[in-house]
């Protein structure tokens, strides 16, 4: 019963069953109150006319009422009040009766103190109803005067047993109604709420089908504009990245483990040559550098690899002013000979002082990168580094007149293990521009490049300032 009532579907119709309960009780008993004050005024207005009527009748003199004979037969308006169960009671000033008629034989005495002037009502019970029952009697006392003295009172009663009677009707009815409206409630409120919940319970069973295997699993909802929909469509487009993500390891596991395993192939090839049978000491020195060879690709290749996972592991940096002036003077005065190894011009253009906020060993990594992609495919002409300072940033261009990339690699530059043209004879694991990419990101910024085939390329880092 307890885990029924934990669901949301329960808890919701629970919930609107109580608060339809709560105002149709504040309702009934408001319309209870009102139906109960406007028939007992209709009775008081009743008696009201009744005393009025019958203190018209009355002669007083010297402080004796009489009575005209036959009272209150030869009356039209006393056989009248008596037609509608009306009863009256004349009393003197010691409240002795001195005429009574009517159904009601036992009334009570009056409220009034002494020497009071102003009619009073009062409700007692034991009174006869007209259906041969006891209920409760309305009962209006009112002064006769004389001179402004006091010198007897007029009762007029009414039975309320109609009044009753109509008032236990209505409050049956509100009960009957209150009840019936509330289980009304509570199941519109389940169906509505299940309804409401339908697309979250479809969202629990797609998720239980998910695993790292399948991420192809997807909600498919009809699009509405409201919570749940919008909740939907983000459940979708959580699924939709993290398919892409899953994806992408992946495809990264695959890459790294193909990069990985090229070098070592090689280094195996090579010492399974030089062991096949005795060599030269030349032969034994060309083979030992073939393997220094690979081994400072595989270095470079796993030392990319793990700076890579660590970055994704930790995307957070101590971001501190980074005189980029200064940094790029002295990534270029490292990478000179490298250019002039090749024979190509190496040029810097920056502003005197230029800073931004990061992390400069990682802002170092990036530019060496660009730099070193930049030189290792150009063999003629130059590569040219700029940088500016913009409203909402600093730029830095890094332009070279190489082989240039076709249009439809740039899309996928950035991409991890990413070889633009396969033929190419340099050697590299298509992990540079990559990690490029990352540093910007992490920086909040990015890189965007444009190139023509055999006319170089060039890239451009945006920073925020």
């Amino acid at each position: 019963m307890l885990r029924h009532i934990k669901r949301i579907r329960v808890r919701f119709a629970l919930w609107t069953a109580g608060l339809i309960l709560v105002l149709l009780v504040a309702f009934g008993a408001f319309v209870y109150y009102r139906v109960a004050q406007g028939l007992t005024d209709a009775v008081d207005e009743a008696l009201i006319l009744s005393a009025s009527q019958t203190l018209a009748a009355l002669n007083v003199e010297n402080g004796v009422i009489t009575l005209a004979e036959d009272f209150p037969e030869v009356d039209n308006q006393s056989i009248e009040m008596i037609e509608r169960g009306l009863t009256v009671r004349v009393l003197d000033a010691a409240d002795r009766t001195v005429q009574l008629f009517g159904p009601q034989r036992r009334l009570p005495p009056p409220s009034q103190p002494t020497g009071a002037i102003a009619p009073t009502f009062q409700t007692s019970a034991g009174g006869a109803s007209p259906a041969g029952g006891a209920s409760s009697v309305r009962v209006l006392s009112t002064p006769v005067l004389e001179d402004g003295v006091r010198v007897g009172t007029v009762q007029t009663a009414a039975t309320l047993a109609t009044v009753e009677e109509t008032l236990a009707r209505l409050l049956t009815a509100l009960f009957i109604g209150g009840a019936v409206l509330t289980v009304i409630a509570a199941l519109g409120g389940y169906a509505l709420a299940a309804r409401a919940l339908q697309p979250i319970d479809q969202m629990t069973r797609t998720a239980r089908r998910i695993s790292a295997e399948d991420l192809s699993a997807r909600l498919d909802l009809p699009a509405t504009d409201d919570e749940v929909g919008r909740l939907a469509v983000t459940f979708d487009e959580m699924l939709e990245r993290l398919d892409e993500s899953f994806r992408r390891e992946r495809q990264f596991t695959a890459n790294a483990s193909h990069e990985l395993r090229t070098p070592l192939a090689a280094m195996q090839a090579i010492l399974g040559v030089v062991r096949a049978q005795p060599r030269t000491a030349a032969e034994y020195e060309a083979a030992i550098d073939d393997l220094a060879d690979e081994a400072e690709r595989l270095h470079t290749l796993v030392d990319r690899l793990l700076y890579l996972a660590r970055r994704d592991a930790q995307r957070s940096d101590v971001h501190k002013p980074v005189d980029l002036t200064f940094l790029l003077a002295d990534i270029v005065d490292s990478l000179e000979p490298l250019a002039a190894q090749k024979g190509i011009a190496l040029t810097l253009r920056t502003p005197s002082k230029l800073l931004v906020q990061g992390d400069s060993d990682s802002l170092a990594r990036l530019l060496v990168n660009l730099l070193d992609n930049a030189i290792k495919y150009t063999e003629e002409g130059g590569v040219s580094v700029s940088a500016a300072s913009h409203a909402d940033g600093v730029t830095v261009t890094v332009s070279d007149t190489g082989v240039g990339v076709a249009a439809e690699h740039l899309p996928h530059l950035f991409d991890r293990f990413y070889r633009a043209d396969a033929a190419r004879t340099t050697r590299g694991a298509g992990l540079g521009l990559a990690i490029a990419y990352d540093i910007a990101q992490a920086h909040g910024g990015d890189i965007t490049v444009s190139s023509q085939l055999g006319k170089g390329a060039a890239f451009t880092v945006h920073l925020p300032g």
